[in-house]
């Protein structure tokens, strides 16, 4: 692997230029006028970092990159994604075997040097196939024209056994810091935090665990080291022997960055990635329940020092009703807090959305939630996510087996959604929609022309209201079903109009 190309990876985005010399003097002082509003521009630089996909034999793991036009994007540039060793006992990088299979994978051992995965050029999807529990965690890096809003997804299915069923995840940038309300360490579940390191050196990181009662004492969370270039899965229950339903784990890089992504399995109930949550706010949005969920569970955490009081309200297809029974969530400081909504949406689209009752206090929030019955139930989650923005791209779609969902919750919205062409053909079209306030829409998203192969879907706000969405996929399996929340896909970055000033270095 060229290691100065990977230490060069951009948490999200590099900014795309700098065009002049900043004045630093005000303008009354100077005599120059203001600099003008902040221009966006494509970013430059993309990095992501996706899991490695299961331990099952029996997995089946899709991975699909796309990078949608941007206007003003460079005409050149590369993006590929490559292996992230699993970390071993003795401290060997551990690279396996990636049983490749179909477009877009070599087929031979994946290793460091070789790449996974290689996009074809903006606006079209590239998908990729493996099998088995020996896939590594990929490394993807960006640049030029592949880096602005550059998406991947990964997508499992797996027929039998703990967390069988129907498991997707965005490939995410590094950080320094994860919320994941939602995790476990009950009997039924094994729960893992993957931690990827895509730097040259390596990362240390505390994973915190918080629960009912507060704080976890869990000293092999702390001062954990990722090695450059690398991989690692912690199992939770590892790090505490309480047994507890449901947790809030931290993830805090003390040096370097990661990218968290915790893996929750059930040995009944299916199971599925759960996404970091957005940052703590005192209001949060959790788009995309699905109409037939048979259970939803709200799961918030509040990391400040005050309690924190929470009004629970659904955005129906007919506007914000509050749910009988549930209509607030005290959430104590440090605290784990949870509440069962039971089948919430009853046959419509809703999302939920929380605001605080009276003072504002940062919370994180996720969604547990569960469609089918008894030996037929399947698991996916909703993190509380940040709006649409600019732009959200959601790979790896289809006709028959995805649903779009788009919330406003305070303000009517009106956006645009393009269908891209197809991985093996197609053309693309787009679809303007308008959303009431209030409330969600499951959208009739558009189809490529002729669409042969997966797709990716665009989301573009057309006005400034808060716009979020989610993207649910199914599979042939009755009741298999993942969640992907939609938040900024980070192709756009603002950067100020600066004029030259040479009066500067007269003073």
């Amino acid at each position: 692997m060229n290691r100065t190309t990977l230490s060069l990876i951009a948490g999200t985005t590099a900014l795309a230029a700098v065009t002049a010399v900043a004045a630093l003097a005000t303008p009354s002082a100077s005599g120059t006028p203001a600099p003008g509003a902040a221009a966006q521009l494509p970013v430059q630089r993309t990095g992501l970092l996706c899991p490695a996909p299961s331990v099952s034999d029996i997995a089946d793991t899709t991975y699909t990159s796309f990078t949608p036009v941007t206007q003003g994007a460079p005409s050149s540039g590369k993006a590929q994604l490559q292996a992230a060793p699993e970390q071993s006992a003795d401290g060997t990088d551990g690279t396996q075997q990636s049983k490749g299979k179909g477009k877009g994978k070599s087929g031979k051992k994946t290793t460091a040097d070789q790449p996974a995965l290689t996009p074809k050029a903006p606006g079209t999807p590239v998908t990729g196939d493996t099998s088995g529990a020996d896939t590594p965690a990929l490394i993807g890096t960006a640049d030029g024209k592949f880096a602005p809003g550059w998406t991947v997804q990964e997508t499992t299915e797996i027929a039998a056994g703990t967390g069988r069923g129907l498991q997707g995840v965005t490939c995410t940038p590094a950080d320094t810091e994860f919320w994941f309300p939602g995790a476990s360490t009950a009997a039924s579940r094994t729960d893992y935090v993957h931690l990827t390191n895509p730097d040259d050196s390596a990362a240390v990181v505390d994973v915190e665990l918080y629960g009912k009662n507060g704080a976890i004492k869990s000293p092999l969370g702390e001062n954990l080291t990722v090695k450059p270039h690398s991989s690692e899965p912690i199992l939770l229950s590892t790090l505490t022997d309480e047994h507890q339903d449901d947790l809030t784990v931290h993830v805090s890089v003390r040096s370097g960055r990661v990218g968290a992504t915790v893996q929750a399995l059930d040995d009944k109930a299916g199971g599925d990635w759960l996404a970091a949550a957005a940052d703590p706010a005192g209001s949060l949005v959790l788009p995309g329940i699905p109409k037939d969920a048979t259970d939803v569970r709200l799961i918030a955490f509040t990391p400040g020092d005050a309690d924190a009081d929470l009004k629970i309200r659904l955005a129906s297809p007919d506007g914000l009703i509050t749910p009988a029974g549930n209509e607030e969530l005290h959430v104590k400081s440090g605290m784990t807090t949870s509440a069962d909504l039971g089948p919430l949406t009853r046959g419509e689209a809703g999302s939920l959305v929380l605001t605080p009752t009276d003072q504002s206090v940062p919370v994180v929030a996720a969604l547990r939630v569960v469609r089918g019955k008894g030996a037929n139930q399947e698991t996916a989650f909703i993190p509380a996510t940040a709006p649409v923005g600019a732009r959200a791209t959601a790979a790896d779609n289809s006709a028959k087996n995805t649903t779009l969902a788009l919330t406003a919750p305070t303000a009517t919205a009106k956006v645009k959604v393009t269908a891209s062409a197809g991985s093996d053909g197609g053309t693309a079209v787009s679809k303007t929609y308008t959303i009431k306030a209030g409330t969600t829409q499951d959208i009739d998203a558009p189809v490529p022309s002729g669409a042969k192969g997966t797709y990716a879907l665009t989301i573009e706000p057309l006005t400034t209201t808060p716009l979020y969405a989610s993207r649910t996929l199914t599979s042939s399996d009755p009741s298999g079903f993942t969640v992907q929340t939609l938040p900024n896909d980070r192709g756009l970055v603002s950067v100020p109009r600066t004029s030259e000033d040479l009066s500067i270095l007269q003073k």
